[in-house]
């Protein structure tokens, strides 16, 4: 049974509300630790109520660890694009493995999307956002509608579109939590050796930001770590942590 779209006013109000939420957090939270943030979050929203969100690219390894240690019952959501390198799938399987993670939830494009938009599968060589759309956004969205905040491993070094992300800011009436946005490489890859964490075996060869197979390349020297997602374009995210995520979900008629 699909639900019943929100008035527009109960909309505008419970994203006011998950605003001044956002903020809240921010202010007593958003410079604590990445293991405080996740903590408090999962104990403020109950297991039923937050997930978190993993590409299982470079560093995932990090967050997924924190996770873990917390409640390894929490949701993870991995979008399993039909594009990926094989190593990333090995990859998430050897870290559910490693964790003990009891509850990955594999979410994939929609195939009537498929086999309409993109029957032959190169709808990347000639829209990257329209692939995007239908193989990331719109999935992500139906993955995240039952949660209240969902967790991601974005952080502030990435890319200088990311220079100011908060630990917590809001995707309509929905928070995104990001626990490590301050967080440097040099943290992250101590944290990894203190854990004994496997990286992604692509990092080794200049994977520094691993998606979708076709539209990732190496990362050439001196150039941030998402330069080599969509080379050679104006294109600097897929859309999962972008306005059309929110669109997507109020498409979704929830």
């Amino acid at each position: 049974m699909v639900a019943k779209p929100k008035p527009p006013e109960a909309e505008r109000l419970a994203e006011e509300q998950a605003a001044i939420e956002a903020a809240a957090l921010e202010a007593r939270y958003g410079a604590a630790s990445p293991q405080e943030i996740i903590a408090r979050s999962v104990e403020r929203l109950g297991i039923s109520g937050v997930a978190a969100v993993s590409s299982f690219g470079a560093d995932s390894a990090v967050l997924l660890h924190m996770v873990a240690e917390i409640d390894r019952n929490l949701p993870v959501l991995f979008l399993d694009t039909g594009k990926h390198f094989g190593e990333t799938l090995e990859y998430r399987d050897a870290l559910v493995a490693d964790f003990g993670l009891r509850n990955i939830r594999i979410l994939t494009p929609k195939e009537a999307a498929l086999r309409e938009k993109d029957p032959d599968g190169t709808l990347h060589q000639r829209d990257t956002d329209a692939c995007c759309e239908i193989r990331k956004v719109e999935p992500l969205a139906r993955g995240v509608e039952p949660f209240r905040a969902w967790f991601t491993g974005r952080k502030r070094f990435q890319a200088s579109t990311r220079a100011g992300l908060a630990a917590f800011e809001t995707v309509g009436p929905r928070l995104r939590i990001n626990p490590l946005a301050r967080w440097t490489t040099s943290e992250l890859a101590d944290y990894m050796r203190a854990h004994a964490l496997r990286e992604n075996p692509l990092v080794a060869y200049g994977y520094l930001s691993i998606g979708c197979f076709p539209c990732t390349q190496p990362v050439k020297p001196g150039e941030d770590a998402r330069s080599g997602r969509w080379a050679g374009q104006a294109k600097v995210e897929c859309g999962i942590h972008l306005a059309g995520l929110d669109r997507s979900l109020e498409n979704s008629g929830h």
